[in-house]
């Protein structure tokens, strides 16, 4: 069904209306194999086809979503919840008022602080959003508005994006992030589920997403240690391994601790009523430690032990296919980021003068 461009007589109310159905769509066509409950996904979507009242109330719907394990959501609703706020306050009476100017200036004034990586990401989700627009609108004598948007080579966005140094601890404070798992106090009832899910993404380097959805059946004992069978980005498998000392008496209470509580999830890691935990629980809680220890970084956050891992790894191993094995890769450029963190080499670099 096509609707006219100018949906309803406010403007505001019209952008509004846009966006909301372009979620909509990226709502049932984004893959949804991180989500646990697909019936809460399905309710979400309802709200968003019945129409909602304020930008909001939007912002709301698709950060329960994201907090469901549709995390690619937030890719195109936060730049665009962010351009509802800009446009709305030009005073716009008509969506015909919108062109590639005042778009360039949201992007110069609104990526001033983001990344090249973030920029791309904004410059898609408007690109995205106004293409949608193209091919659902419709004038009563059959006419689409045809806004043609593409935003080529503005606010530092050329090419390929580039890649900002992720936020990461060193192996002093590593250490100390691992005794603070331990001494931080939690309830009983979650204390040994959040430390071993905390420890399995430290260990292994693993996505938050991937620790969650491990299954009961993904995790193999072998000798000293245990396979981890871990569900990649896309569907692509690979096997991480961990060893035993590191998890065995919290898995060990975590699974008692299941039988009692009368959990009968697949999930290893799961709410008492064996849903899946959101990711946002997690960087709450890595964050808690985080302060708790006194460790602070520019980005704080359980992904940071993800980094923190990898940069690890590549000092001791010096083996870069290596890091994309075990991070799970697709590209290896996309590991050779940690190679700026080895001081031996810049080191080498550093040095090269010396005896001129």
């Amino acid at each position: 069904m096509r609707y006219a461009l100018d949906y309803h007589s406010n403007f505001n109310d019209t952008l509004l209306f846009w966006i909301t159905r372009y979620i909509r769509y990226k709502l049932t066509t984004l893959s949804n194999k991180n989500v646990q409950d697909k019936q809460r996904l399905s309710i979400m979507v309802g709200k968003l086809q019945q129409g909602i009242k304020s930008i909001q109330e939007l912002e709301n719907i698709t950060k329960e979503a994201r907090n469901a394990g549709l995390i690619g959501i937030a890719t195109y609703s936060n730049p665009l919840i962010k351009l509802y706020t800009y446009l709305s306050g030009l005073g716009l009476e008509s969506m015909r008022g919108i062109d590639e100017e005042c778009l360039s200036d949201f992007l110069m004034i609104e990526g001033s602080g983001l990344s090249p990586a973030s920029k791309k990401n904004y410059r898609i989700a408007i690109i995205g959003f106004f293409g949608y627009v193209d091919k659902q609108n419709e004038d009563s004598a059959g006419q689409s508005y045809v806004f043609n948007i593409e935003l080529k080579n503005i606010g530092g966005i050329r090419g390929k994006s580039g890649q900002k140094l992720p936020a990461y601890m060193n192996e002093v404070e590593i250490a100390k992030f691992l005794k603070c798992i331990d001494d931080f106090e939690q309830s009983e009832r979650i204390s040994a589920r959040n430390r071993l899910a905390i420890k399995l993404i430290i260990y292994t380097g693993v996505r938050v997403s991937e620790a969650l959805n491990l299954r009961l059946k993904d995790i193999f004992p072998e000798g000293e240690a245990y396979l981890l069978q871990i569900r990649g980005k896309g569907d692509k498998m690979r096997v991480a391994m961990i060893k035993r000392k590191h998890i065995q008496s919290l898995l060990d209470e975590w699974l008692i601790k299941r039988r009692e509580l009368g959990i009968k999830s697949e999930l290893l890691i799961c709410n008492q009523k064996g849903s899946a935990l959101t990711q946002a629980y997690i960087y709450k809680v890595v964050d808690q430690i985080l302060s708790y220890g006194g460790i602070f970084k520019e980005k704080m956050g359980a992904h940071m032990l993800r980094h923190s891992f990898a940069t690890l790894l590549y000092q001791k191993s010096q083996d870069l296919v290596l890091v994309q094995e075990a991070l799970g890769h697709a590209d290896l450029n996309t590991s050779r980021i940690y190679t700026h963190f080895d001081k031996n080499r810049l080191m080498e670099a550093a040095s090269l003068m010396d005896n001129m």
